[in-house]
């Protein structure tokens, strides 16, 4: 029973981190196509997304990391739902890898930017930040759909009676 709710204290900030990342991945095409003061004020961590960061997003975020490792631990001695547990944990941390990478230096740049500061190399520090984010949602999903898979890899498939018919 332990594991069940610890599998569902890891898959409830895993599906949560992974919708934020979902949104950034939505907005992106729209946004790409912003005037670089209007895309500057729109993502300045300041703005709209400062719910993302600290301490609301990167608290889901790092939840959803730190159970999904722990529950690899604890399923380690179960086929196949460790190899699944542990593909999932391991996008999440690559998801965190690749924002510290490449999104929190764009972040700590953006905080001093105004629509008349912008950067020379702006498009180039605007893509980073974007594509890094659409892998990072790519990342998040299929750590998502891992860990659905490791639970659905130890779900029964016959219903309890029958399985009691048999012993």
């Amino acid at each position: 029973m332990f594991v069940k709710i610890w599998r569902f204290a890891t898959l409830m900030p895993t599906a949560l981190s992974a919708g934020m990342a979902l949104c950034h991945l939505m907005e992106m095409p729209a946004r790409r196509n912003y005037a670089p003061a209007l895309w500057s004020r729109v993502t300045n961590i300041e703005g709209t997304y400062r719910l993302f960061g600290p301490p609301v997003g990167a608290s889901i975020e790092g939840g959803a990391l730190i159970t999904a490792f722990v529950l690899s631990i604890f399923v380690r001695k179960r086929r196949p739902a460790f190899a699944l547990t542990l593909v999932g944990a391991a996008c999440m941390a690559a998801a965190q890898v690749a924002w510290w990478l490449f999104v929190s230096s764009v972040n700590s740049r953006m905080v001093n930017w105004t629509p008349e500061s912008l950067p020379a190399n702006f498009t180039e520090l605007r893509d980073q930040w974007e594509y890094t984010h659409a892998a990072r949602a790519i990342l998040q999903i299929v750590g998502l759909g891992s860990l659905v898979l490791s639970a659905l890899a130890e779900t029964p498939t016959e219903p309890a009676r029958l399985r009691a018919d048999r012993t």
